[in-house]
């Protein structure tokens, strides 16, 4: 029986990435920053973005660090894709407070996310946000499962990722490693 090779595709800081190939595994490492992933498990296509900041001014227009743009080139870009909006399906990860002598901008950028999903209708199934860790986060973007791993200084631990009350479907497709 022949094994599939999974492609591993990294998404820098003010970056997002979007995929229908059933081997991509995208993953990036995150502190204060926020990535989001977005899946239409019907057309088993979904995407991942990773943003520094909530909102710049009207002169960061289409500025991938910032959040608002992230988000709204990650969805349109599923969209030109064939994904449609009712589908789409979103896990939250990051927002650590990596400083503690510094404001939590982390916390900003998880309350803009979650306000984000809110106001344009899209449920957000699960999330690991906050905490003083910095994460690595796989996602399958064909399937929607992600992965996290928390990282503390030199010793990793695996970290729960919590489900979003009320869930549109169970947690169950969110493992650990």
């Amino acid at each position: 029986m022949m094994q599939t090779q999974e492609t591993l595709i990294n998404v820098i800081q003010g970056d997002y990435v979007i995929s229908t190939d059933p081997n991509a595994v995208l993953t990036t490492v995150l502190g204060s920053c926020i990535a989001v992933c977005l899946c239409d498990p019907v057309l088993k296509a979904g995407g991942m973005n990773h943003f520094l900041l909530p909102e710049g001014d009207a002169s960061n227009a289409g500025n991938v660090r910032y959040g608002a743009n992230a988000m709204e080139l990650l969805i349109n870009g599923l969209l030109k894709k064939g994904a449609e909006r009712h589908r789409l399906e979103a896990k939250i990860f990051g927002g650590a407070k990596m400083m503690c002598n510094l404001r939590n901008i982390g916390a900003s950028n998880a309350a803009f996310a979650h306000k984000f999903l809110k106001d344009e209708g899209i449920p957000c199934l699960a999330e690991s946000v906050g905490g003083t860790s910095a994460r690595r986060i796989r996602f399958w973007p064909t399937t929607g499962l992600v992965r996290q791993l928390l990282v503390q200084g030199n010793i990793d631990q695996v970290a729960p990722v919590k489900p979003v009350a009320p869930p549109v479907k169970t947690p169950e497709d969110i493992l650990l490693f």
